[in-house]
């Protein structure tokens, strides 16, 4: 029990540095509650994943990158700016995720 509230704690963490610039540029609410959504179960994914031996601090970059690709896609679509600044997010906070998660838990 206490690990599934320290990973819901990292996610929501997570979530709330993710979504802070958004809410800052007034984007829209489906587009923050899609953004948080989806760091708050990335620590659950990156935390319980064994993924071919890789490095403990390399695979949340790697799992956070590979599940925000779709996104990014969809949202290239309209908004080819933004596709640098969700890179850069999805590997910071992947690495984050992976970091905190191997030091708390």
């Amino acid at each position: 029990m206490k690990t599934i509230l320290l990973t819901a704690l990292i996610g929501i963490i997570a979530g709330v540095i993710d979504i802070l610039p958004m809410v800052k540029m007034k984007l829209d609410k489906y587009a923050i509650s899609s953004a948080f959504i989806f760091y708050f179960i990335m620590p659950f994914i990156i935390l319980n994943i064994d993924l071919f031996k890789i490095a403990w601090w390399l695979k949340g970059c790697v799992i956070a990158l590979a599940l925000a690709i779709p996104v990014i896609i969809i949202v290239a679509k309209e908004d080819k700016k933004s596709i640098p600044p969700m890179v850069v997010m999805s590997v910071v906070l992947g690495t984050l995720i992976g970091v905190a998660g191997h030091f708390i838990l």
